[in-house]
């Protein structure tokens, strides 16, 4: 019963969401400063595969956020992607695990998350380092925290 709930929570969250494609997120340092970026939702299989590939700019108030429904360990790479990424890690309570900071564009490289994670934003390279967001800071937003869709039982 508890997995028949979660996959209709799933399926209500997916099509609350794909009727607008940008979403309202916050990052929350340990020092207490609070940025807001709006985000593109990578809902869909092909959403997630084509990421912020062919892409030549993104602002810095702008990124993508991948949700995986079950925690999982992910892993990204940089093919076809034009431009450097920062990769934030997310586990199920919102907290950032780990940054793959100034990717490198078009590399093969892979990224991990290093454990199991629920989200991963991406937002323009060297942001995190520039903005002082690091591991153990928080990234706000409906999916993550007290009362989340994330789970990670």
């Amino acid at each position: 019963m508890r997995l028949l709930r979660a996959a209709l929570a799933l399926l209500f969250l997916s099509a609350a969401c794909a009727r607008a494609d940008e979403r309202e997120l916050t990052i929350e340092t340990k020092g207490g400063a609070i940025h807001r970026f709006t985000v593109e939702l990578a809902l869909t299989p092909e959403e997630m595969q084509k990421g912020l590939m062919y892409r030549t700019e993104l602002e810095a108030d702008r990124g993508m956020l991948f949700f995986y429904p079950v925690c999982t360990p992910a892993s990204f790479w940089m093919m076809n992607t034009l431009i450097p990424l920062d990769m934030i890690f997310i586990g199920a309570d919102g907290r950032i695990v780990r940054i793959a900071q100034m990717t490198e564009p078009e590399s093969l490289e892979i990224h991990e998350s290093g454990e199991p994670v629920n989200g991963v934003l991406e937002v323009r390279g060297g942001l995190t380092e520039r903005l002082g967001v690091g591991k153990g800071d928080f990234v706000r937003h409906p999916w993550f925290g007290a009362g989340g869709e994330a789970r990670c039982d």
